[in-house]
Protein backbone atom coordinates (compact mmCIF):
# COMPACT_ATOMS: atom_id res chain seq x y z
CA UNK A 1 0.00 0.00 0.00
CA UNK A 2 2.83 2.51 0.80
CA UNK A 3 4.41 2.04 -2.71
CA UNK A 4 1.06 2.81 -4.43
CA UNK A 5 0.85 6.62 -2.83
CA UNK A 6 0.63 9.00 -4.72
CA UNK A 7 3.94 10.95 -5.47
CA UNK A 8 2.59 13.98 -5.65
CA UNK A 9 3.77 17.04 -2.89
CA UNK A 10 2.63 20.16 -2.77
CA UNK A 11 5.66 21.99 -1.02
CA UNK A 12 7.98 21.19 -3.62
CA UNK A 13 11.36 22.97 -2.85
CA UNK A 14 12.59 23.90 -6.20
CA UNK A 15 12.40 23.24 -10.01
CA UNK A 16 15.29 21.47 -12.27
CA UNK A 17 16.35 24.01 -14.94
CA UNK A 18 17.59 22.38 -18.24
CA UNK A 19 21.08 23.35 -19.03
CA UNK A 20 22.00 25.97 -22.00
CA UNK A 21 24.94 23.68 -22.42
CA UNK A 22 27.03 20.68 -20.91
CA UNK A 23 30.12 21.75 -22.66
CA UNK A 24 32.31 23.05 -19.97
CA UNK A 25 33.99 24.70 -22.50
CA UNK A 26 31.29 26.58 -24.19
CA UNK A 27 29.96 27.90 -20.99
CA UNK A 28 32.22 30.86 -20.51
CA UNK A 29 31.57 31.88 -23.99
CA UNK A 30 27.70 31.94 -23.53
CA UNK A 31 28.27 33.68 -20.04
CA UNK A 32 30.26 36.05 -21.92
CA UNK A 33 27.35 36.25 -24.62
CA UNK A 34 25.02 36.36 -22.45
CA UNK A 35 26.74 39.23 -20.28
CA UNK A 36 26.87 41.36 -23.26
CA UNK A 37 23.44 40.72 -23.93
CA UNK A 38 22.37 42.25 -20.31
CA UNK A 39 24.97 44.84 -20.31
CA UNK A 40 24.26 46.73 -23.72
CA UNK A 41 20.23 45.81 -23.49
CA UNK A 42 20.27 47.84 -20.15
CA UNK A 43 23.29 50.94 -21.52
CA UNK A 44 20.91 51.33 -24.55
CA UNK A 45 17.66 51.72 -22.69
CA UNK A 46 19.11 53.52 -20.16
CA UNK A 47 20.69 56.29 -22.76
CA UNK A 48 17.05 56.10 -24.34
CA UNK A 49 15.84 57.01 -20.86
CA UNK A 50 18.56 59.80 -20.23
CA UNK A 51 18.02 61.42 -23.45
CA UNK A 52 14.02 61.81 -23.23
CA UNK A 53 14.02 62.71 -19.91
CA UNK A 54 16.96 66.07 -20.13
CA UNK A 55 15.63 66.57 -23.85
CA UNK A 56 12.17 68.88 -23.64
CA UNK A 57 12.43 68.79 -27.71
CA UNK A 58 11.53 65.19 -26.96
CA UNK A 59 8.82 65.61 -24.22
CA UNK A 60 6.40 64.40 -26.71
CA UNK A 61 4.07 60.92 -26.57
CA UNK A 62 6.06 59.25 -28.92
CA UNK A 63 9.22 59.56 -27.12
CA UNK A 64 7.53 59.32 -23.45
CA UNK A 65 5.84 55.71 -24.76
CA UNK A 66 9.40 55.02 -25.96
CA UNK A 67 10.79 55.76 -23.02
CA UNK A 68 8.43 53.16 -21.01
CA UNK A 69 9.45 50.86 -23.14
CA UNK A 70 12.92 50.80 -22.94
CA UNK A 71 12.30 50.84 -18.83
CA UNK A 72 9.86 47.69 -19.38
CA UNK A 73 13.02 46.16 -21.63
CA UNK A 74 15.14 46.69 -19.05
CA UNK A 75 12.87 45.42 -15.90
CA UNK A 76 12.40 42.64 -18.61
CA UNK A 77 15.62 41.35 -18.98
CA UNK A 78 16.50 41.64 -15.12
CA UNK A 79 14.20 39.28 -14.80
CA UNK A 80 15.39 36.53 -16.50
CA UNK A 81 19.29 36.66 -18.23
CA UNK A 82 20.90 37.10 -14.35
CA UNK A 83 19.34 33.62 -13.46
CA UNK A 84 20.58 32.86 -17.16
CA UNK A 85 23.90 34.06 -15.66
CA UNK A 86 24.28 32.34 -12.23
CA UNK A 87 23.22 28.60 -13.69
CA UNK A 88 25.95 29.00 -16.32
CA UNK A 89 28.55 29.45 -13.46
CA UNK A 90 26.73 27.31 -10.66
CA UNK A 91 27.04 23.24 -10.62
CA UNK A 92 23.53 22.81 -9.44
CA UNK A 93 21.02 23.96 -12.52
CA UNK A 94 17.97 24.55 -10.58
CA UNK A 95 15.43 27.51 -9.34
CA UNK A 96 13.53 27.57 -5.85
CA UNK A 97 10.04 27.42 -5.93
CA UNK A 98 9.32 30.76 -4.46
CA UNK A 99 11.59 32.19 -6.82
CA UNK A 100 10.07 30.50 -9.72
CA UNK A 101 6.29 31.25 -9.17
CA UNK A 102 8.14 35.04 -8.42
CA UNK A 103 9.94 35.40 -12.20
CA UNK A 104 6.87 33.55 -13.65
CA UNK A 105 5.05 36.92 -12.31
CA UNK A 106 7.69 39.62 -13.39
CA UNK A 107 7.89 37.77 -17.06
CA UNK A 108 4.26 37.67 -17.34
CA UNK A 109 3.80 41.85 -16.14
CA UNK A 110 6.71 43.15 -18.39
CA UNK A 111 5.73 40.76 -21.07
CA UNK A 112 1.95 41.86 -20.68
CA UNK A 113 2.94 46.13 -20.54
CA UNK A 114 5.60 45.65 -23.42
CA UNK A 115 2.73 44.36 -25.61
CA UNK A 116 0.33 47.19 -24.35
CA UNK A 117 3.30 49.85 -24.91
CA UNK A 118 3.24 48.49 -28.70
CA UNK A 119 -0.43 48.73 -28.91
CA UNK A 120 -0.41 52.31 -27.62
CA UNK A 121 2.39 53.64 -29.52
CA UNK A 122 0.87 52.30 -32.80
CA UNK A 123 -2.39 54.33 -31.93
CA UNK A 124 0.32 57.37 -31.04
CA UNK A 125 1.50 56.89 -34.94
CA UNK A 126 -2.18 56.36 -36.17
CA UNK A 127 -3.34 59.93 -34.39
CA UNK A 128 -0.77 61.78 -35.35
CA UNK A 129 -0.51 61.08 -39.18
CA UNK A 130 -4.38 60.64 -39.28
CA UNK A 131 -5.15 63.48 -37.29
CA UNK A 132 -2.55 65.64 -37.18
CA UNK A 133 -4.62 68.80 -36.42
CA UNK A 134 -5.82 67.17 -33.16
CA UNK A 135 -3.03 65.15 -32.22
CA UNK A 136 -1.50 67.48 -29.17
CA UNK A 137 -6.10 67.42 -27.91
CA UNK A 138 -5.77 64.10 -28.58
CA UNK A 139 -2.78 62.51 -26.92
CA UNK A 140 -2.35 65.03 -24.04
CA UNK A 141 -0.07 64.46 -20.59
CA UNK A 142 -3.09 62.92 -18.58
CA UNK A 143 -4.44 59.98 -21.52
CA UNK A 144 -0.82 58.88 -21.83
CA UNK A 145 -0.28 58.62 -18.16
CA UNK A 146 -3.79 57.30 -17.87
CA UNK A 147 -3.08 54.62 -20.84
CA UNK A 148 0.33 53.51 -19.07
CA UNK A 149 -1.36 53.26 -15.04
CA UNK A 150 -4.31 51.55 -17.05
CA UNK A 151 -2.00 49.01 -18.74
CA UNK A 152 0.27 48.16 -15.69
CA UNK A 153 -2.28 47.56 -13.47
CA UNK A 154 -4.26 45.23 -16.19
CA UNK A 155 -0.57 43.50 -16.14
CA UNK A 156 -0.35 43.03 -12.77
CA UNK A 157 -3.62 41.98 -11.81
CA UNK A 158 -3.39 39.44 -14.91
CA UNK A 159 0.10 37.98 -13.60
CA UNK A 160 -1.23 37.65 -9.77
CA UNK A 161 -4.03 35.84 -11.10
CA UNK A 162 -1.88 33.21 -13.27
CA UNK A 163 0.24 33.06 -10.01
CA UNK A 164 -2.25 32.35 -7.66
CA UNK A 165 -3.29 29.38 -9.58
CA UNK A 166 -0.06 27.94 -9.51
CA UNK A 167 -0.59 27.91 -5.72
CA UNK A 168 -3.02 25.42 -6.03
CA UNK A 169 -1.06 22.73 -7.96
CA UNK A 170 0.91 19.87 -7.17
CA UNK A 171 4.30 18.53 -8.29
CA UNK A 172 5.63 15.24 -8.56
CA UNK A 173 9.27 14.40 -7.14
CA UNK A 174 10.40 13.52 -10.28
CA UNK A 175 9.85 16.80 -12.01
CA UNK A 176 10.92 17.28 -15.54
CA UNK A 177 13.17 20.02 -16.62
CA UNK A 178 11.87 23.17 -17.25
CA UNK A 179 13.68 25.33 -20.12
CA UNK A 180 16.19 27.70 -19.02
CA UNK A 181 13.69 30.16 -17.01
CA UNK A 182 10.26 30.25 -15.41
CA UNK A 183 7.65 30.43 -17.97
CA UNK A 184 3.86 30.06 -17.11
CA UNK A 185 3.28 27.17 -19.67
CA UNK A 186 6.15 25.00 -18.46
CA UNK A 187 5.44 25.00 -14.82
CA UNK A 188 1.70 23.92 -15.48
CA UNK A 189 2.85 21.45 -17.85
CA UNK A 190 4.87 19.60 -15.12
CA UNK A 191 2.22 19.97 -12.51
CA UNK A 192 0.90 16.30 -11.32
CA UNK A 193 -2.91 17.70 -10.55
CA UNK A 194 -5.19 18.99 -12.34
CA UNK A 195 -4.38 21.95 -14.89
CA UNK A 196 -7.61 22.10 -17.16
CA UNK A 197 -8.74 25.23 -15.09
CA UNK A 198 -5.56 26.95 -15.22
CA UNK A 199 -5.18 26.08 -19.18
CA UNK A 200 -8.37 27.38 -19.81
CA UNK A 201 -7.67 30.62 -17.59
CA UNK A 202 -4.28 30.74 -19.25
CA UNK A 203 -5.36 30.98 -22.90
CA UNK A 204 -8.18 33.04 -22.54
CA UNK A 205 -6.23 35.69 -20.99
CA UNK A 206 -3.44 34.87 -23.26
CA UNK A 207 -6.05 35.23 -26.23
CA UNK A 208 -7.44 38.92 -24.69
CA UNK A 209 -4.11 40.58 -23.56
CA UNK A 210 -2.45 39.17 -26.90
CA UNK A 211 -4.92 39.31 -29.47
CA UNK A 212 -6.54 43.31 -28.03
CA UNK A 213 -3.55 45.20 -28.48
CA UNK A 214 -2.29 43.14 -32.10
CA UNK A 215 -6.08 44.30 -33.30
CA UNK A 216 -5.07 47.79 -32.70
CA UNK A 217 -1.80 47.80 -34.20
CA UNK A 218 -3.08 46.12 -37.12
CA UNK A 219 -6.23 48.84 -37.61
CA UNK A 220 -4.10 51.65 -36.74
CA UNK A 221 -1.45 50.41 -39.60
CA UNK A 222 -4.32 49.81 -41.98
CA UNK A 223 -5.83 53.17 -41.20
CA UNK A 224 -2.58 54.92 -41.52
CA UNK A 225 -1.45 52.81 -45.14
CA UNK A 226 -4.40 54.12 -46.23
CA UNK A 227 -3.71 57.56 -45.14
CA UNK A 228 -0.12 57.81 -46.37
CA UNK A 229 -1.60 56.53 -49.87
CA UNK A 230 -3.85 59.28 -50.24
CA UNK A 231 -0.77 62.04 -49.75
CA UNK A 232 0.21 64.30 -53.01
CA UNK A 233 3.79 64.15 -52.34
CA UNK A 234 6.36 61.42 -52.40
CA UNK A 235 8.22 63.37 -49.31
CA UNK A 236 5.57 63.25 -47.12
CA UNK A 237 4.84 59.21 -47.66
CA UNK A 238 8.06 58.80 -46.81
CA UNK A 239 8.54 61.07 -43.86
CA UNK A 240 5.06 59.00 -42.60
CA UNK A 241 6.54 55.50 -43.63
CA UNK A 242 9.84 56.57 -41.90
CA UNK A 243 8.22 57.70 -38.94
CA UNK A 244 6.84 54.32 -38.40
CA UNK A 245 9.58 51.87 -39.56
CA UNK A 246 11.66 51.52 -36.44
CA UNK A 247 8.16 50.91 -34.50
CA UNK A 248 6.92 48.24 -37.02
CA UNK A 249 10.45 46.49 -36.87
CA UNK A 250 9.66 46.02 -33.39
CA UNK A 251 6.42 44.88 -33.37
CA UNK A 252 7.69 42.17 -35.77
CA UNK A 253 10.53 41.54 -33.68
CA UNK A 254 8.18 40.93 -30.51
CA UNK A 255 5.40 39.06 -32.02
CA UNK A 256 7.32 36.78 -33.95
CA UNK A 257 9.94 35.82 -31.08
CA UNK A 258 6.96 35.35 -28.91
CA UNK A 259 4.79 33.68 -31.20
CA UNK A 260 7.45 31.10 -31.86
CA UNK A 261 8.65 30.43 -28.24
CA UNK A 262 4.58 29.73 -28.10
CA UNK A 263 4.53 27.17 -30.54
CA UNK A 264 7.99 25.85 -29.29
CA UNK A 265 6.80 25.12 -25.74
CA UNK A 266 3.76 23.94 -26.98
CA UNK A 267 3.62 21.95 -29.59
CA UNK A 268 7.46 21.36 -29.98
CA UNK A 269 9.06 18.06 -28.28
CA UNK A 270 12.77 19.26 -28.63
CA UNK A 271 14.12 20.53 -25.10
CA UNK A 272 17.05 22.59 -26.96
CA UNK A 273 14.30 24.26 -29.91
CA UNK A 274 11.77 25.52 -27.00
CA UNK A 275 15.34 27.03 -25.08
CA UNK A 276 16.41 28.11 -27.97
CA UNK A 277 12.95 30.27 -28.81
CA UNK A 278 12.63 31.36 -25.26
CA UNK A 279 16.23 32.62 -25.17
CA UNK A 280 15.18 34.72 -28.32
CA UNK A 281 11.81 35.75 -26.81
CA UNK A 282 13.40 37.20 -23.44
CA UNK A 283 17.12 38.69 -25.03
CA UNK A 284 17.11 39.29 -28.22
CA UNK A 285 14.23 41.29 -28.62
CA UNK A 286 15.02 43.89 -25.67
CA UNK A 287 18.84 44.14 -26.86
CA UNK A 288 17.39 45.05 -30.29
CA UNK A 289 15.04 47.40 -29.54
CA UNK A 290 17.67 50.50 -28.60
CA UNK A 291 19.43 50.30 -32.05
CA UNK A 292 16.04 50.25 -33.77
CA UNK A 293 15.25 53.45 -32.52
CA UNK A 294 18.23 54.55 -32.35
CA UNK A 295 18.64 54.08 -36.24
CA UNK A 296 18.32 57.44 -38.79
CA UNK A 297 16.70 59.18 -35.24
CA UNK A 298 18.17 62.18 -35.83
CA UNK A 299 16.37 63.05 -32.10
Amino acid sequence: IDNMEPRNQTGVSEFPLLALTEDPEVQPLLFSLFLSIYLVTVLGSLLIILAVSSDPHLHNPMYFFLANLSFTDICFSTTTIPKMLVNLQAQNQSITYAGCLTRVCFVMIFASLENFLLGMMAYDHYVAICHPLRYMVIMDSCFCGLLILVSLLVSIVDALLHSLMLLRLSFCTDLEMLYVFCEVFQVVKVACSEILTNNIILYLAASILGVVPFSGIIFSYTQIVSSILRMPSAGGKYKAFSTCGSHLSVVSLFYGTAFGAYVSTTFTHSSWKTAVASVKYTAVTPVMNPFIYSQRNRD
